[in-house]
């Protein structure tokens, strides 16, 4: 069966950084987010006896067996074969339409798409809880991007990670001139991608436990704040765990250090506005691009200032979005 899917990245507004166990891909915090229209990855699904071999192919570019994003998709499909107990192999097609492994949060729309698609074309249905414990195990982030809205990653307490999903804060619905406003200050992809970095730290930045504990606490107190619509609170939470999160992957050895000028020049602005009264403020996944956390009514304001800077590419304006879903147009 075919089947293709969309779904949206997420952006972390408190972050996950480090898995606690690196088989389970179970973190050592929780985390929380929202699912962003306007960041979209769509997959197309084939399980068939045609095909001798998974094939794999990302934005018109087929993918060896040998490399790390190939390995990704066969792991993944791996556990939908194991539940669905086929042997078929399968052709994936996928696109994304904002930059790949740029810091825009593309392997969580990804292997949320590919969850999604995949278990539909294996003839599965799995709960919303059990597709994000799938679509973690593929990229850890992707389990956000099950969830319409606001969402939290629970970091789980179990030995088998069953308790280790994400779930809604809250629907579009409870925050509709909610904002995001993502800078591209580079369309290049990051040379340390997130999970490299994520388990050099955890084994040598000095303040990886400083950074976890934190982390979680910002977690729970970031769920208090959507569900009370403070935004001026949570703006702040969010910039100052982005920070923090940055300084643990600056610190690692040898240093992973994503922001370049470009990045450096939008946390400026946001900073030279914030002093002028603009509630607005910045949050970074792992790579350049800054994503701009505001309110609708000064989304014209932010966009003319933050277009003058010379070294911002484009700005993608978001609002939150929803959760994976099943298209009738296929990639192939």
């Amino acid at each position: 069966m075919k089947v293709t899917a969309k779904a949206n990245a997420n952006i972390a507004l408190t972050k996950y950084w480090g898995k606690k166990d690196a088989a389970l891909k179970t973190p050592w915090n929780s985390s929380t987010s929202v699912t962003l229209e306007g960041l979209e990855t769509t997959t197309t699904v084939e399980f068939d006896k045609q095909y001798k071999k998974d094939v794999f192919v990302l934005d018109g570019k087929e993918y060896a067996e040998d490399t790390d994003e190939y390995k990704e998709v066969k792991e993944q499909l791996d556990i939908i074969r194991g539940k669905a107990k086929s042997k078929l192999f399968a052709k994936v097609v996928s696109k994304n339409d904002f930059p790949t492994a740029a810091g825009f949060a593309s392997s969580a729309s990804g292997l949320a798409a590919l969850t999604f698609a995949a278990s539909k074309a294996a003839g599965l249905e799995f709960s919303v809880e059990e597709l994000s414990k799938i679509s973690r195990m593929g990229s850890g982030s992707a389990s956000r991007s099950l969830i319409e809205g606001f969402a939290i990653w629970h970091k789980g307490s179990r030995a088998d990670g069953d308790d280790s999903f994400a779930e809604q804060i809250a629907p579009i619905s409870h925050w509709l001139d909610f904002r995001i406003l993502g800078c591209v200050t580079s369309k290049k992809a990051k040379k340390v991608k997130s999970r490299a970095g994520m388990a050099q730290s955890v084994k040598t930045s000095p303040i990886f436990e400083t950074w976890y504990t934190t982390a979680e606490k910002d977690a729970q107190q970031m769920v208090k704040l959507i569900k009370e619509k403070n935004f001026e609170a949570l703006g702040q939470l969010a910039q100052k765990n982005c920070i923090l999160m940055h300084a643990c992957a600056m610190t690692t050895t040898p240093p992973i250090i994503y922001w370049t000028d470009g990045t450096m020049q939008v946390i400026h602005r946001v900073f030279e506005l914030q002093d002028e009264g603009m509630k607005a403020y910045f949050t970074i996944d792992g790579g350049p691009q800054v994503k701009v956390i505001c309110l609708e009514k000064d989304v014209p304001k932010l966009k003319e200032e933050l277009s003058k800077l010379d070294l911002v590419q484009e700005i993608i304006d978001c609002k939150p979005g929803k959760g994976p879903r099943v298209v009738k147009e296929h990639l192939f």
